[in-house]
Formats: structure tokens, C-alpha cells, sequence
């Protein structure tokens, strides 16, 4: 998927436990857990919201966009670098 979380990254960063977030959010360490590892499909804004303000971030700090790209263009670029 092209967009990607960076929440662990940003916890990391605010030397914030997942569990003590979970908390603050009101939501469970396991969904928390589902989000930090990408596995889910879609979050709530209220939840986004929720995220940023506890850590004191703008969604751009967790969220990023990585656009796929064709195999065939993949293969090009290691040709290329090799």
C-alpha cells in the first residue's frame, strides 16, 4: 500500500510507550499495535487527531506516501544502480 505509517517512528522520537498513547487515545494496545505495523486498511481522523495531539505532531509526521512502482521499473532502477 502507498501510504505508510511512521507512528513508530514518531513514539520513538517522543520516547512514548505504545501503551501510555493506547491510553491517552482510548483505544486498545492491539489496535494500536495493528496501526504501528500497517495492518490496517484505514484509520479515523478522530483517531489521527487524537495521535497528533498527544504527540505533539502534524499527521505528515506519521503519515507518508510511497507510490508503487511497475516491476519492470523496479528492475530498470537495479540495473541501473548496479
Amino acid at each position: 500500500m502507498p501510504i505508510v505509517l511512521r507512528l513508530d517512528v514518531m513514539l520513538a522520537r517522543r520516547k512514548v510507550r505504545s501503551n501510555a498513547l493506547a491510553r491517552a487515545i482510548g483505544i486498545t494496545d492491539a489496535n494500536l499495535s495493528l496501526l504501528k505495523s500497517g495492518k490496517v486498511k484505514g484509520v479515523k481522523l478522530e483517531t489521527l487527531e487524537a495521535i497528533c495531539d498527544f504527540l505533539d505532531c502534524q499527521p505528515g509526521d506519521i503519515l507518508e506516501y510511497q507510490p508503487e512502482q511497475p516491476p519492470d521499473v523496479v528492475g530498470e532502477s537495479v540495473k541501473r544502480a548496479g
